[in-house]
């Protein structure tokens, strides 16, 4: 009880919500690290599983290719990458890509492969070809899978992005690591629990903004199956 109590005064002291080591700044930096390498990574990995999702070739090279991502130590890429690169935020940033990319290469290929091929073919037979058929008709329904695999994504991200502070960058890793060097236990303890509630607010988030994009069809299709009858029994 008093550790936790502890706690609480660590983070009701005005000191900890102020100037370059307070809150809100590590929080910036840690969202700033995690949202360029969660964009950079979309950006490589989205279209190449969309494209062999869609045309049904290589995908399985492609997903054990972007699987061996997930065998890697992220530890050890940001060594690697710090020996290379030196301070800054590069080296992480190499990191958390390589860790982003797996799981959404893996979704959007299997998101578009999973598209039932009676729906294409009544796509292809309403005069869709190519591009306007994957734009219009194979993404909207792949939308679920697709965010799934994106948030996947966010929340190793913003979790990996603590051993920023292992190679002098910023963050909520400042609090964990400088916490443990300095054996400031109630500092160490708000980091991490400042990093769970970072990534549990990106889930929240980005399950928001997937109910936003899927159509309206889709997600009542995808209601739970007592619920459809409740509402059918009422009407």
């Amino acid at each position: 009880m008093g550790f936790l109590h502890d706690v609480l005064v660590w983070f009701a002291d005005p000191a900890n919500w102020s100037g370059d080591n307070g809150i809100p700044q590590r929080l910036r930096e840690h969202a700033q690290i995690s949202a360029e390498s969660v964009l950079i990574g979309a950006a490589i990995a989205l279209p190449i599983g969309i494209v062999l999702g869609h045309y049904g070739r290589f995908g399985d090279l492609a997903i054990n290719i972007s699987n061996v991502g997930r065998a890697l130590p992220s530890f050890g890429i940001v060594i690697i990458a710090f020996q290379i690169f030196s301070l800054g935020d590069t080296p992480i940033i190499i990191c958390l890509v390589a860790l982003a990319i797996p799981p959404v290469v893996t979704n959007s290929y299997v998101a578009l492969r999973e598209v039932d091929p009676d729906i294409k073919e009544a796509a292809r037979g309403m005069g869709y070809r190519g591009l306007a058929q994957l734009l219009r008709v194979e993404l909207p329904l792949a939308v679920p899978l697709l965010m799934a695999g994106i948030r996947t994504s966010a929340v190793q991200v913003v979790a990996t992005a603590t051993l920023a502070a292992l190679i002098g960058g910023g963050g909520f890793g400042r609090y964990v690591f400088d916490g443990l060097a300095t054996r400031d236990y109630v500092t160490m303890f708000a980091g991490a629990a400042l990093v769970a509630v970072l990534a549990l607010a990106t889930e929240v988030t980005l399950s928001g903004l997937e109910r936003i994009l899927v159509p309206r069809g889709i997600r009542l299709l995808r209601a739970p199956a007592s619920r459809r009858a409740i509402s059918f029994k009422t009407a």
